[in-house]
């Protein structure tokens, strides 16, 4: 079975869960990215994107993953639609690549922003990168430039990062700076090592 030695990192948007997927790679860490591979699957299956949503969302032979964004953002069925193709295709990807990381007999992490939401990986341990939520949409905001109603939203799309928190194994608090955040990540990887020893 996958994800024998799989840990997810998750988060919620703009908490810094890239920052620590690039610290945890500075360890020496595998890391499987959940976003990379659905941008990889879109591309890889555009004719299903023309034959679900129109040859107007291909701009100069890729995926026009903006204009897809703006369809499926606040429209409810056209995500389903969208998720109904692309999550098995995903996952199926996900699961070939963490069967060879599991080859290694070495913890990996496994990058995914919606892991709470979506319910579909069965990994037992689970990185929580927090910030409170004042926090998250004032750093939200300046990241994107975005307006705070825009950002509210977006931010409620996501199950509440304090209930992701209540979910975690290891928690990772990025409320300081950088160096603060790499002590963090220092010992949850010690952490991680530790309870994968002697699988």
């Amino acid at each position: 079975m996958a994800f024998d030695y799989a840990v997810v990192l998750t988060g919620g948007i703009a908490t810094g869960k890239s920052s620590v997927a690039k610290i945890f790679e500075s360890f020496d860490f595998k890391i499987i990215d959940a976003d990379r591979v659905a941008h990889e699957m879109l591309e890889l299956h555009q004719d299903k994107i023309v034959e679900l949503f129109g040859s107007q969302y291909i701009l100069d032979g890729k995926v026009n993953r903006k204009a897809l964004g703006t369809l499926i953002f606040g429209n409810k069925q056209e995500k389903l639609r969208l998720e109904t193709l692309l999550h098995p295709l995903i996952f199926s990807e996900i699961e070939k690549q963490a069967l060879e990381l599991d080859l290694l007999k070495k913890p990996y992490l496994v990058d995914i922003p919606l892991f709470f939401e979506t319910k579909r990986y069965a990994i037992e341990k689970v990185i929580v990168v927090y910030v409170p939520r004042k926090l998250q949409l004032k750093r939200l905001m300046a990241r994107d430039s975005s307006t705070k109603e825009a950002s509210e939203q977006r931010i409620n799309s996501q199950i509440e990062i304090d209930k992701k928190k209540q979910q975690s194994t290891y928690l990772i608090d990025n409320q300081g700076d950088l160096k603060t955040l790499q002590q963090h990540c220092v010992k949850v990887k010690d952490k991680i090592l530790d309870d994968f020893r002697g699988r």
